[in-house]
């Protein structure tokens, strides 16, 4: 799933930077499970006003998750001091060169300039958010993941036993047909030679992932993109030798 390209033998290093505020903390452990499969996270850090009762979920999942808590107290009410604390570290750690790219976790658009900045300087950005995000940060990004479609392919805890609550657990979104992902790899198709006969699946989805970051078989219901490419019913996945090929059947 890795984006990024093998750097000296050696997993790229990714600065994550999390907006405790605009991210619910009961999918904290997923979205870094997600995180490891583009990169070691080697600056792990949560952004919040930690004096504050609608973080102390988020306490609980730093401690454990080996996050590093930032404090940041709000001077004005109704003024967001963990955005300007984020961005404010985002450029020490762009401008220190000790990593390879920046995951920032949050829905909020204010971090599209941030997304940006870090891209004109050569670094891969991905994103992640709900579904909420708006398109503007989620176009600016290398890659950008919904945390609906991480959780959905996440472990379902087990049902409580009778006259003892469980956690509770949110209906799985519902997922969009196979057959609406067709203009997106149709698009890919045009970009690399729209004459070709067939292309190579690696290709084909590297290609998407340019022309359009949020796009994630996962939201089609299919793990991988060769599973979205047959449910489709327009695509041929076939091998020649150890390539695994695409056509398109139309």
């Amino acid at each position: 799933m890795s984006d990024f390209s093998p750097i000296a033998g050696r997993a790229p290093r990714l600065a994550v930077l999390i907006d405790a505020d605009n991210v619910t903390a009961r999918n904290a452990s997923a979205i870094l499970d997600e995180i490891a499969s583009f990169g070691e996270p080697s600056v792990r850090r949560v952004y919040g006003d930690w004096s504050s009762q609608a973080l102390t979920q988020w306490k609980e999942q730093a401690r454990d998750l080996g996050l590093v808590m930032h404090q940041q107290s709000a001077n004005t009410k109704g003024k967001n001091a963990s955005d300007i604390g984020l961005v404010i570290d985002a450029m020490d750690i762009l401008h220190a060169g000790k990593v390879d790219g920046f995951v920032l976790v949050s829905s909020d658009s204010d971090f599209t300039r941030l997304a940006s900045r870090i891209r004109e300087d050569g670094l891969q950005v991905i994103g992640i958010g709900e579904a909420k995000t708006p398109e503007s940060l989620r176009k600016v990004c290398n890659r950008f993941v919904l945390i609906e479609n991480i959780v959905s392919g996440a472990e379902v805890p087990a049902e409580p036993k009778p006259g003892r609550a469980g956690p509770a657990v949110e209906p799985a979104p519902a997922k969009e047909p196979p057959v609406k992902a067709i203009p997106f790899i149709r698009d890919a198709m045009k970009k690399i030679d729209p004459d070709q006969d067939d292309y190579s699946l690696g290709q084909l989805g590297q290609v998407i992932t340019q022309l359009h970051p949020d796009f994630d078989p996962r939201t089609y219901g299919s793990a991988k993109l060769s599973d979205l490419l047959r449910k489709s019913g327009r695509f041929e996945v076939f091998s020649i030798g150890s390539v695994l090929k695409v056509r398109d059947k139309a």
